[in-house]
């Protein structure tokens, strides 16, 4: 096993390769928890301008930790997976209230907080304090297996096992926190998921895959989780300048934020306008209603593709008090529109605010 090789050539290609990110060259933990829960299923284009804000909004933990969780999640929006930063909210606090503000030292203890899973404890762990235990995430999985030719199945508890033994036997004592991020950029710059240039990699002569021609076929991920599709007909309901929303709660998706009253369909409601139990309520109001005439809006998540058709509901100002009971009644809230700008949206619901304008 090409050990020494390996490890030697990453910590070689890293200094003038590295991208120059705001979360390097520090030890605050803090800094370095935040990056690494931002760009948990996000690109790094992405994640940056929603660091850059959260830190500027939340310099330290203690900041974060008394923002109400409507202002978190409002600087979340748009990135998705809020249960990151429901847990990111909940972690802040219990590290103010039982540790004074202090992240604790160790992986294993770490591994205790809410939202932190083995990869970001091992990425604090190991930047904030030098520990010498290795960080397995899908740019690891990718280089590890084509070097070393593991054909095990990443999504599996052994083959996981068996990448978590091989990176710790890798990580040098000295340097934990440069091999880190180096075998992460590796994995992000140069050993790509798609057609990487094996020509120019500075471990090629000793990597399995590319002698074997196995660089598309590693590494192994079975059983990926099947997408279902789901439809939903939003009621965007205004009185002057005010809006009904409903305040997501339960298990579904985007728990926590304010969208919009809505029915869900088993396929296109586009025709089923008698079929709407809202609609008929909103007759009441003797409301101006306007149907979508184009095409659904397509928002697709990990496991499941969202088709949302949008229609326009305009009652008079007369009977804001009206509406404003029977919102409240179908446990909606009736917010003015400059509130429901400072709320924490699904990005789907802002794209549709934007169209609007």
């Amino acid at each position: 096993m090409n050990i020494n090789f390996f490890t030697n050539q990453l910590l070689r290609w890293y200094p003038s390769n590295r991208r120059e990110l705001p979360w390097r060259n520090t030890e605050d933990p803090y800094i370095i928890w935040l990056s690494e829960i931002i760009l948990q299923q996000t690109r790094v284009a992405q994640g940056l301008p929603y660091f850059r804000n959260f830190l500027e909004k939340f310099p330290t933990v203690h900041a974060l930790a008394e923002a109400p969780e409507q202002d978190v999640l409002r600087c979340w929006q748009g990135l998705g997976y809020y249960s990151r930063a429901r847990n990111l909210h909940a972690c802040a606090k219990f590290i103010v209230a039982h540790y004074d503000g202090r992240f604790p030292t160790t992986y294993k203890g770490l591994l205790s907080l809410k939202g932190v899973g083995p990869y970001t404890a091992a990425a604090i762990a190991s930047f904030a304090f030098k520990e010498q235990v290795a960080v397995v995430d899908g740019n690891v999985f990718r280089v590890l297996s084509r070097f070393f030719g593991i054909e095990d199945d990443i999504g599996s508890s052994t083959g996981k096992k068996v990448f978590d033994k091989l990176a710790n036997q890798l990580i040098p004592a000295s340097s934990p926190d440069t091999y880190n991020q180096a075998i992460m950029e590796f994995g992000a710059l140069q050993c790509v998921p798609k057609h990487p240039d094996c020509g120019i990699c500075p471990l090629q002569s000793g990597c399995f895959a590319s002698a074997k021609g196995l660089v598309g076929g590693l590494p192994v991920k079975a059983g990926k989780t099947k997408t279902r599709k789901r439809y939903f007909r939003y009621y965007y309901i205004r009185c002057g300048t005010d809006v009904v929303v409903n305040h997501r709660q339960g298990n579904d998706i985007w728990k926590g934020l304010v969208d919009f009253p809505l029915e869900e369909y088993n396929q296109d409601p586009v025709g089923q306008q008698e079929e709407s139990s809202l609609l008929r309520e909103l007759q009441a109001f003797t409301p101006v209603v306007t149907f979508p005439e184009a095409k659904p809006y397509k928002h697709i998540l990990s496991h499941q593709v969202l088709m949302a058709s949008f229609v326009k509901i305009d009652i008079s100002t007369s009977l804001r008090n009206r509406l404003k009971t029977w919102a409240e009644a179908w446990g909606y809230l009736l917010v003015d529109g400059g509130e429901l700008e400072s709320l924490g949206k699904p990005i789907l619901i802002v794209k549709y605010l934007i169209d609007q304008k």
